[in-house]
C-alpha cells in the first residue's frame, strides 16, 4: 500500500499508483477530499499538458498546490489522467 503523508495524516492511499517521472499517481477515490481544496494555479508540461492544483489544508495547516493532477492530459500522459500526485512536503510511503 502507497500512502502519500503529510502534517500527520494520510492524504491518499492505493495500492495501485502509477508511476511516472518518479511521481506516484493516486486514483481520486483514494485521496481523502477533506483535506483538498480547489487551487486556481495552473501550469503547462510540454508532453503531459496542463496540470491542475489543489492545496492541502489540515489541522489548520495549508499546503499551497502540493497536489496536481492532469484533467485532460495530451495522449502520452492518458495514463495519468485524473490522477493526483503530490509534492511540497508530502512523503510518499510503502
Amino acid at each position: 500500500m502507497i500512502k502519500a503523508v503529510w502534517n500527520g495524516k494520510i492524504i491518499a492511499e492505493s495500492e495501485r499508483t502509477e508511476i511516472v517521472e518518479g511521481n506516484h499517481y493516486f486514483p481520486p477515490d483514494a485521496v481523502r477530499q477533506e483535506f483538498v481544496q480547489p487551487s486556481e494555479t495552473r501550469t503547462h508540461c510540454p508532453w503531459k499538458g496542463e496540470a491542475h492544483y489543489y492545496s492541502l489544508l489540515v489541522d489548520g495547516q495549508t499546503n499551497v498546490d502540493a497536489a496536481w493532477y492532469y484533467p485532460d492530459p495530451k495522449p502520452a500522459a492518458k495514463s495519468i489522467s485524473g490522477r493526483i500526485a503530490f509534492w511540497k512536503g508530502v512523503k510518499i510511503v510503502a
